[in-house]
């Protein structure tokens, strides 16, 4: 089942999120229906806090950047192959150089901008049978990581950016707070005036 994802302007979008156990209530129909929701919405990424879960579950699939003719058949591959599932996930180290490239979020639509991120994340998480991994990852799989991961520690790309990009893009953000914003995928808007 295809979910609303969250707008900018949300609170959840906000909060820390808490970890979950094995036994948190239909987790396995959540998982597909996130699945459902960030293809219909042609995310590469889609963290909980996004429809409206303040848990600590995201999904990253880097398959669409593959298409992208900048990366090389090695690059394409690894992006191709890319998906997993991250429950109670925590970063134990960035590394490297910072980077920009240009991100973009399904809770603000029609905002992209310059991101700097460090190339190299090494985390640790559980997969979907509650199995633990440590793992490293680079280049753009680790920058969606980030981003992800960024969601279930309150924290937006917009965040990132410099105070006169903030300014700069102020009245976009309150405008799709208050869904005057046209999107092809459902969202759900917190000042949105209610229709009487």
């Amino acid at each position: 089942m295809v979910l609303p994802i969250v707008a900018y302007g949300d609170p959840v979008l906000r909060k820390k999120a808490k970890p979950i156990t094995k036994d948190y209530p239909k987790l396995d129909e959540l998982i597909d229906n996130m699945k459902e929701t960030m293809y219909g919405a042609y995310g590469v990424g889609l963290a909980a806090p996004q429809i409206g879960l303040p848990i600590r579950l995201f999904l990253v699939d880097t398959a669409p950047f593959a298409e992208d003719d900048v990366f090389t058949e090695e690059e394409q591959d690894a992006l191709k192959k890319f998906q997993r599932t991250f429950i109670n996930a925590e970063i134990i180290e960035e590394e490297g150089d910072e980077w920009a490239f240009n991100e973009g979020c399904l809770s603000i639509p029609d905002v992209r901008e310059d991101v700097f991120r460090q190339p190299k994340v090494t985390i640790k998480y559980q997969d979907e049978a509650f199995n633990e991994h440590t793992e490293t990852f680079d280049g753009l799989i680790a920058r969606v990581v980030q981003h992800e991961y960024d969601h279930i520690e309150g924290i937006l790309f917009t965040d990132k950016l410099s105070s006169l990009k903030k300014r700069l893009i102020k009245g976009k953000l309150a405008n799709i707070s208050k869904g005057k914003i046209k999107v092809d995928y459902r969202m759900r808007f917190p000042l949105q005036k209610k229709k009487r």
